[in-house]
């Protein structure tokens, strides 16, 4: 990967993310440095990078994707904050989150909504 992704990565991390983001990157310094740089370059240096999608578009997707996966609930929490941080409402996270229930059921929903609710009451 470039520089350039990286800078661009760190860009949009900061702008999505902002504080939090930065935080997940150097926490994995000390364990797992090329993951962070991977995550910076790749995620938020080319796919949040792309035309098309807005920035809350783009992070609502991203939570049905991890409600979606399950047992993803560190990086629902970090991505709800991020919806936040980028201007979705709460209404609308947890309008996406019930949107994904016929598709991939009730427990997995709960489990969203239970760490959106953790998100919101810290907010």
């Amino acid at each position: 990967m470039s520089d350039t992704h990286f800078t661009t990565g760190m860009q949009n991390l900061k702008k999505i993310d902002g504080a939090a983001g930065i935080k997940v990157i150097e926490s994995l310094n000390d364990i797992a440095p090329d993951l962070g740089r991977y995550i910076v370059e790749f995620a938020f240096g080319q796919i949040y990078a792309r035309p098309g999608l807005s920035l809350q578009e783009r992070e609502l997707l991203t939570l049905a994707s991890l409600l979606t996966s399950g047992g993803c609930e560190a990086q629902l929490r970090v991505h709800i904050r991020a919806a936040l941080h980028v201007g979705v409402k709460k209404e609308k996270i947890l309008e996406a989150l019930l949107h994904c229930i016929p598709y991939t059921g009730f427990p997995k929903v709960l489990n969203a909504v239970a760490v959106a609710r953790q998100v919101f009451t810290d907010e």
